[in-house]
């Protein structure tokens, strides 16, 4: 049974070759007949169509939509988990930091709204941290397995089915790749797929689901997974460059992973209905909004640019035009091309009359195109920023204030924790959208939109699985403070 299993995508690869070849031999056998018997000019034209069509049917059966199959993500072991006051107290034993540097920090993690419950990995609970690379493998089996694990547990579907796996991890990339760590750990056929994205942010996680989805449009593939993680024992920075110390004080250990199908024989929770990336990294001061390098102590470290707030403003800007496009109803784009031109039509009068209206930008309602949303998770500030520019309420940022009050900044699976807490709630019903948001490093934006197509998950009756990873906690939130 494994063994068919692993070979069931070849197999099938191999049966549609063999029909487009015979389809191919009959048309051209066909215009031969024609010919040699000399028939009207217009039969000739049936081969002809009958070859069209075959290669019409073909491409649209390999550009199926992409749905997602069910997702998992890990909930952390107690054992590494950091309260406020302990972390501040461990980053002034640590002895690496001076006087300013920890009042920095303390600044900054008391004003971001990160709760008592995120946890670090093994090797940074350590004084001095442990940041070698021997951890840092180990944190990534740490993540990677049990999510994994509960992932094929909940679908039934083994590893050996698996066509492909993408892995993204921004800050750590090894030899052999995390993806290959995956694939030997679960003994995935000798034809499986495996990608290994590194430096593309929190935004990664956008970019592996294109990366996913476009490998099962091109190959005869069933499945694949898309894993998303930080590896954060290489990651943390021990210099005094305050412009570096931001990740220490947002990024917390998480890890996701989805499986992806564009098979209709798959039962499927979610269905891909948009894909939207942008990016600005042609624009030098862009592409050094966010950049890993050394400081002048020759510490390595990841560093927010001057003027990153401004950049991203224009990255967004330029995303959102063109999401709009694709997800806003009709009556909504009619309503937002009339206010736009009715404010460049009032700023034409206001510099002819040598005056300004004051008058802000006309926004697109984008709580008319998707019903719930996963934000960058960023620190309560940047949330709430953000979602301010969008035109969203409190109850729209609830999910990513909620996961990073509780999980931290967990980059690129930050917006799966968002997810699952939307699910944990009970909140998405079937024909609902649900919109990930990510930004990262570059600069860039990419949008996913997913549409619920299963009937919502019954907590009282799935258990805890429809908890995920808010089991045990989520009847705490929301949290609102005062």
């Amino acid at each position: 049974m494994a063994m068919d299993m692993a070979h069931t995508d070849h197999l099938v690869a191999a049966y549609h070759g063999l029909l487009a070849a015979a389809g191919l031999l009959l048309c051209v056998l066909a215009e031969a007949l024609l010919f040699a018997l000399r028939r009207s000019f217009t039969l000739y034209l049936v081969p002809v169509s009958a070859m069209l069509l075959l290669g019409r049917y073909r491409r649209r059966a390999a550009g199926g939509a992409v749905g997602l199959v069910d997702f998992s993500c890990l909930k952390p072991p107690r054992r590494l988990r950091l309260p406020l006051d302990a972390l501040l107290e461990h980053l002034e034993l640590g002895g690496f930091f001076d006087r300013g540097s920890i009042e920095f920090m303390t600044k900054a993690i008391r004003s971001s709204g990160m709760g008592n419950e995120t946890y670090l990995p093994p090797a940074l609970h350590f004084l001095p941290p442990a940041s070698t690379h021997a951890h840092a493998i180990r944190e990534a089996h740490m993540l990677f397995f049990p999510a994994l694990d509960d992932l094929f547990r909940k679908t039934s579907v083994p590893p050996s089915a698996v066509g492909a796996v993408v892995v993204n991890c921004s800050g750590f990339c090894p030899a052999p790749s995390l993806a290959a760590i995956i694939a030997d750990h679960y003994r995935m056929r000798a034809d499986v797929k495996i990608f290994n994205l590194s430096g593309m942010g929190c935004s990664a996680g956008s970019i592996g689901v294109d990366v996913a989805a476009g490998l099962l449009r091109a190959h005869a593939l069933t499945y694949a997974v898309v894993v998303s993680a930080e590896i954060l024992t290489v990651g943390w920075y021990c210099g005094k460059d305050h412009g570096k110390l931001l990740l220490n004080c947002n990024f917390r250990t998480g890890c996701s992973a989805a499986l992806l199908t564009n098979s209709t024989a798959v039962p499927v929770k979610y269905r891909l209905v948009n894909v939207t990336r942008t990016n600005t990294t042609a624009n030098d001061r862009s592409y050094r909004a966010g950049y890993r390098e050394e400081d002048d102590e020759g510490i390595t470290g990841f560093t927010l640019g001057q003027g990153v707030g401004r950049m991203v403003s224009e990255l967004l800007r330029a995303h959102l035009l063109t999401l709009s496009l694709s997800i806003l109803p009709w009556r909504e784009k009619a309503r937002f091309a009339a206010a736009l031109l009715l404010s460049m039509r009032q700023r034409g009068q206001d510099k002819l009359a040598g005056s300004s209206s004051g008058a802000s930008a006309s926004m697109p309602n984008f709580r008319a195109a998707s019903d719930h949303f996963c934000l960058p998770s960023s620190g309560k500030p940047m949330i709430l920023r953000l979602g301010k520019g969008l035109g969203l309420g409190e109850r729209e940022m609830e999910a990513a204030l909620m996961t990073f009050h509780r999980f931290g900044n967990q980059s690129a699976a930050s917006l799966w924790y968002q997810m699952a807490y939307l699910e944990a709630k009970a909140r998405v019903r079937k024909g609902d959208t649900v919109w990930h948001l990510g930004i990262g490093s570059g600069l860039k934006a990419n949008s996913l939109v997913w549409e619920r197509v299963a009937v919502a998950d019954d907590v009282a009756a799935g258990g805890l699985d429809a908890l995920g990873p808010w089991m045990e906690c989520i009847h705490q939130y929301p949290q609102w403070e005062e």
